[in-house]
């Protein structure tokens, strides 16, 4: 039988989905949505609201982000051309792939920009873990 106080926090997949803070799993990460133009919700916060946890754990903390970003290029680059040479039927044009490699890798800059952040703040960073008393507690003031 289940405690009746047992609460159910989102999952770390959940909410790194979400753009949410790996400590408290409340406070957005960032400033707007992936899909916004401007540059100002793009930009990441440096303190969380919820939690006041300071993303930039020392100068030049997101350097490591390269490094992830990296790979995520290198798999959109595979994926895009395996897509075309499947979807075409082995076209031979080097610029048919080209093309189609550098639109997914500029399309997705977005997404590798914010993820590769995520991902090294979630599951890269042992001190970033989860704390369920900050999820519970209320949020702190208006930085």
């Amino acid at each position: 039988m289940k405690d009746t106080d047992e609460r159910n926090y989102p999952s770390a997949v959940q909410s790194a989905w979400n753009c949410k803070c790996p400590r408290c799993r409340r406070g957005n990460m960032f400033e707007g949505s992936i899909f916004s133009l401007s540059r100002s919700a793009r930009q990441m916060r440096t303190v969380c609201p919820h939690c006041e946890l300071m993303f930039e754990k020392e100068p030049g903390y997101f350097y490591v982000a390269m490094y992830v970003s990296y790979v995520f290029v290198v798999a959109q680059l595979i994926a895009s051309c395996v897509a075309t040479y499947v979807i075409t039927g082995d076209a031979e044009s080097p610029w048919l792939y080209l093309t189609v490699a550098c639109a997914a890798v500029i399309i997705l800059a977005p997404f590798n920009y914010r993820y590769s952040r995520i991902v090294l703040l979630y599951w890269m960073t042992p001190s970033f873990r989860f704390r369920p008393e900050l999820y519970d507690r209320e949020p702190a003031k208006a930085i």
